[in-house]
């Protein structure tokens, strides 16, 4: 079996400091790529240094909702500028975060929406961020497919299924990671039980948000195996058909992304 970190974050404390280790421990739980997310400008050149340095290691560029206030993009270009980066496979994470409150809202959307044009003009997927902001989240989305088609995931899904279902009629998929796992998340997996698994795709997420058995420790992509243990039992599959589906959805949606034995 072979999967697909779809979402990570390799250039945060608890990761980059130990990179050799984490990576070659991803390897022998059978992850033979990492999709690994830059969350600011800043920080789009160390991202991609380490998507140079790793054969298995991809990158995705963008400016996370938490930075969009002091981060603004004066409009696409520095996005597109960037993706020309033959291992750059998709845009963001943007979206929204109101966990914290709204104060922010404006720059979120702002922001969002040039992500959102430049995965349009560029034709790399969006990786979408939303918590606690559901409904401001699919208005924008279903606005902007209406003026024209992108590809897109909502990464660490953890919202109701009508959300999920309002975004697979769209045609996006959804990430699914170490949430799916934890004692309280009983109303999660009802809901990801009855999902397609053709629009999942598996993250971590990591260094956050490490699955059961891992709580508490630094979450990293060879725990991806324990996400998928739990969507394989309560969507009544095989763990092998799991990793199967779940790695050709992530290879479909990251169409830049290439393992190994596709590049030899």
């Amino acid at each position: 079996m072979r999967w697909i970190d779809s979402h990570c974050h390799l250039d945060e404390p608890g990761l980059a400091e130990r990179i050799e280790e984490v990576l070659d421990a991803a390897r022998r739980a059978g992850v033979a790529a990492v999709v690994t997310i830059a969350t600011r400008r800043a920080h789009w050149d160390r991202v991609l240094d380490l998507a140079e340095r790793f054969a298995d290691v991809w990158a995705v560029l963008g400016v996370h909702p938490h930075h969009a206030d002091e981060d603004r993009l004066p409009d696409a270009g520095p996005l597109l500028a960037a993706l020309s980066h033959p291992k750059v496979v998709g845009i963001g994470e943007a979206g929204f975060d109101y966990h914290y409150g709204r104060d922010r809202a404006q720059a979120q959307e702002r922001n969002f929406r040039i992500h959102i044009e430049a995965a349009r003009e560029s034709g790399l997927p969006l990786v979408v961020h939303s918590r606690s902001a559901d409904e401001a989240t699919l208005r924008v989305l279903a606005e902007e497919h209406q003026r024209g088609a992108f590809r897109c995931v909502l990464h660490c899904f953890s919202s109701s299924k009508l959300l999920a279902e309002r975004l697979i009629g769209l045609g996006f998929l959804l990430g699914i990671g170490g949430i799916l796992t934890f004692k309280r998340s009983e109303a999660l997996r009802a809901t990801v039980a009855g999902l397609p698994l053709s629009h999942l795709l598996l993250e971590t997420d990591a260094p956050y948000l490490a699955p059961v058995p891992h709580r508490g420790r630094t979450n990293e992509p060879a725990y991806l195996v324990e996400t998928a243990r739990t969507l394989a039992a309560i969507q009544g599959l095989a763990l092998e058909q799991v990793a199967e589906v779940t790695t050709a959805n992530a290879l479909r949606l990251f169409s830049r992304l290439r393992l190994d034995e596709e590049e030899a």
